[in-house]
């Protein structure tokens, strides 16, 4: 696939023609990262503005005893990093390769120049950063005053629409099975929701009783059945 193919999948390149992709293709270069690399932490003076082609990146703090915690998975076409006054909300956070990916950059003068050229950029910039901030909150929200198994709901609901690929009807009665496009352990997963891997272990067993996951060993692709998923968590 060559590079304007995977600037089209940027989300914030998404709406801009190929002509003005071959223009910013120049300034973006583009790198292959090994999974497992850190990519930028609290302790990093870097000013760039992250495009995520191909992988996975995860996002996650340290508390002040050293354990991680993971605050968002981001995919293709997903943006991240800090340029000065823009944000994506990713700011005093770690980012990891949570798999071999490509990732181009864009540093602060170019990006400014991008959307001084292309207003629509701008305001796709700020659409981004609201709905990640909104999700950031959310989180929170649950991991302040919910169970663990609400957490996990939560969760698993996220990662659905984000790794699910088109969505089914939401009709329970209808075969409507997702998969997850990313394999994610129960430790990962424990994580992301501020518990341990034996109490995710013993809830996905609970789901996969209740019809609502499959397949949920150890790095294998999660299946969802999306419709009852959603009616577990609004019941919860």
């Amino acid at each position: 696939m060559d590079k304007i193919k995977y600037l089209s999948r940027i989300q914030l390149f998404s709406e801009l023609e190929i002509e003005e992709l071959k223009k910013i293709e120049p300034v973006t270069p583009m790198k292959v990262i090994k999974k497992g690399t850190i990519i930028t932490s609290p302790h990093m003076d870097q000013k760039i503005l992250y495009l995520i082609k191909s992988g996975n990146v995860r996002l996650y703090k340290l508390s002040e005893g050293g354990k991680e915690f993971t605050i968002d998975i981001l995919g293709t076409g997903h943006v991240f990093g800090e340029i000065g006054s823009f944000t994506t909300g990713s700011e005093n956070m770690y980012a990891e390769t949570w798999e071999d990916s490509i990732i181009c950059t864009i540093d602060k003068n170019q990006f400014e120049k991008i959307i001084h050229d292309r207003p629509s950029v701008s305001l796709k910039f700020i659409e981004m950063v609201s709905n990640r901030l909104k999700e950031v909150e959310e989180l929170l929200e649950y991991m302040a005053y919910s169970s663990v198994r609400k957490r996990l709901l939560f969760l698993l609901h996220k990662l659905a629409v984000k790794f699910g690929g088109e969505l089914p009807s939401s009709n329970p009665k209808e075969v409507d099975w997702i998969q997850l496009e990313i394999p994610i352990t129960h430790h990962e997963i424990a994580m992301m929701i501020g518990s341990i891997r034996e109490t995710v272990t013993s809830l996905l067993n609970d789901l996969t009783e209740e019809g609502i996951v499959r397949k949920v060993g150890n790095r294998k692709p999660i299946k969802i059945h999306f419709a009852l998923l959603k009616r577990a968590l609004e019941e919860e």
